[in-house]
């Protein structure tokens, strides 16, 4: 293993390899600046240039723009509350709040750290698993995937705010818009109302930014400022680095469950980083800072979405079967470059497996710097007056909008949706369950409809099943206990005038 792992080192840094690599981290950097791209459209755009190239080059290119997308997606969350791809939603909740205080340069700076140490642990975690990975992906059935989408949906009870039954009502809002097109089981339309666009579903990115991007826009508008709050700039990105590193068991924790999750195909970047927030909020202590701008709601998420890149790649390199979208992508690219992935490149190429590795836990690297050197003077653009910024960010959202099916339909629903999400912000309705269930809303169906068709009541036989089962149950009963401590301590917290006038006295303990 040893001698392989120097093996493929070697490849990478002779020749021009190592050059494909650099040009492939820069690629990647700026697909990823832009909303909307993702990993998927950056692969798809690279892969005219790959044909042609020698397995090692094409690897290392296509490699480079897949691992630090997920890095320069927190620009825009951070910066302007847009979310860069799928797996940067989570992030805008505290990272975006941090730099209306001033603190954009911190939380990027934290951000990218975090998706440094997350990618190397996924790379290092893909390096000692890829042996032993079959039976553990093998063990995941349809049920088991069930309560990992149930698992996602329990996280509702951490970010309802003050009232569950909001966040409930908002994630059930998210299940009815994802249910919206063909069915997955019986191939029927419902709730298309003969509209040719809602045959295939509202696509994801239509709801992540106008849900997030158009209701932050509006308010700024409105309030006539810039998007941080402060007349200085407070947080450096030497501040970021020093939250990382005093953070570094939960980023270590999310790191894990970002490759856990990544290796199981159909989930990715659309759950990891609420799992991820999720474990966050519910394993500290001080819980009350999250949504506010706390740090720590910047390093999970990030940490789990760039470890899951790693972990996509096991199903891919192992069984040939994508872990995500733009691993499918990926393996059409390998294809193309005469790689065939599968058992048996497993038996008689881990050359071509750790050159694959090597490119992961290079480009983390070079991307993370590139992305820490460039955070302090990028976040003086929160300093800039909305007035100036406005109509740039207005074109820039129609542009990531336009991507994601390219129709008209995404522009309409977009507008609709956003201004529902104005009036769910305005009432206190949580976004993020909206997105949850939106997110989990076609996993939650077909799981369950296979789960129900193939095994029936013998799922409850499965050890995996019953153990993320009571995962489940333990973060929905952590969620219930958190909201009612905080609604005690806001009830305490009035005067006593106050607390006669909006409770009765019975109901006060």
């Amino acid at each position: 293993m040893v001698e392989a792992l120097g093996g493929a080192f070697l490849q990478i840094f002779s020749g021009a390899s190592i050059l494909y690599l650099v040009g492939g981290v820069i690629m990647g950097l700026v697909v990823g600046v832009l909303p909307g791209f993702g990993g998927t459209v950056g692969l798809a755009i690279l892969l005219p240039f790959v044909y042609g190239l020698d397995p090692v080059s094409g690897l290392a290119l296509m490699i480079g723009v897949m691992a630090v997308i997920c890095t320069a997606d927190t620009f825009p969350a951070v910066l302007i509350g847009i979310p860069g791809s799928v797996g940067s939603q989570a992030t805008v909740l505290d990272g975006y709040e941090l730099a209306k205080q001033g603190q954009a340069g911190r939380a990027l700076a934290a951000a990218f750290t975090a998706s440094l140490f997350g990618g190397l642990i996924g790379a290092v975690i893909l390096t000692a698993i890829i042996q032993i990975a079959r039976p553990v992906v093998l063990s995941f059935g349809t049920g088991e995937m069930l309560m990992l989408a149930a698992l996602g949906l329990s996280m509702v009870g951490l970010l309802a705010g003050r009232s569950f039954i909001k966040g409930l009502i908002a994630s059930m809002l998210g299940l009815i818009l994802g249910m919206v097109g063909m069915t997955p089981t019986s191939n029927e339309y419902r709730m298309d109302f003969d509209v040719l666009y809602l045959s295939n579903g509202i696509p994801l990115m239509v709801i992540a930014i106008s849900i997030f991007a158009i209701p932050e826009i509006v308010d700024l508008l409105r309030r006539d400022t810039s998007v941080s709050q402060e007349t200085k700039l407070s947080g450096s990105w030497l501040t970021g680095v020093k939250d990382a590193l005093r953070n570094k068991f939960l980023i270590l924790r999310c790191a894990g469950i970002g490759s856990l999750v990544g290796m199981l195909p159909g989930l990715g970047a659309s759950v990891v980083d609420w799992i991820a927030y999720g474990h966050a909020v519910q394993s500290s202590k001080d819980k009350e800072n999250f949504g506010k701008g706390d740090i720590r709601g910047v390093l999970a998420p990030e940490s789990a979405n760039n470890a899951k890149e790693g972990g996509s790649l096991v199903p891919t390199l192992i069984f040939g079967i994508p872990g995500s979208g733009a691993t499918a992508v990926l393996l059409g690219g390998m294809i193309l470059l005469g790689v065939e992935p599968g058992l048996n490149m497993i038996k008689y190429e881990i050359d071509t497996v750790y050159v694959i590795i090597w490119s992961l836990a290079i480009a983390n690297l070079i991307g993370a710097a590139l992305c820490v050197m460039l955070a302090q003077p990028i976040s003086q653009l929160t300093r800039v007056n909305v007035r100036l910024l406005a109509p740039f960010l207005i074109v820039l959202l129609i542009f990531a909008t336009y991507q994601s099916s390219r129709s008209w339909g995404d522009l309409i629903f977009a507008m609709a949706i956003g201004i529902f999400a104005i009036y769910m912000r305005r009432f206190g309705y949580p976004r993020p369950a909206l997105m949850i269930g939106f997110v989990l809303s076609n996993g939650v169906e077909t799981n369950f409809y296979q789960t129900s068709q193939f095994y029936g009541w013998a799922v409850f036989e499965r050890p995996i099943f019953l153990i993320l089962l009571a995962i489940c149950a333990v973060t929905l009963f952590g969620g219930l206990r958190l909201l009612k401590k905080q609604n005690l301590h806001r009830i305490h917290s009035l005067s006593y005038l106050e607390q006669q006038t909006l409770y009765p006295k019975s109901s006060i303990h």
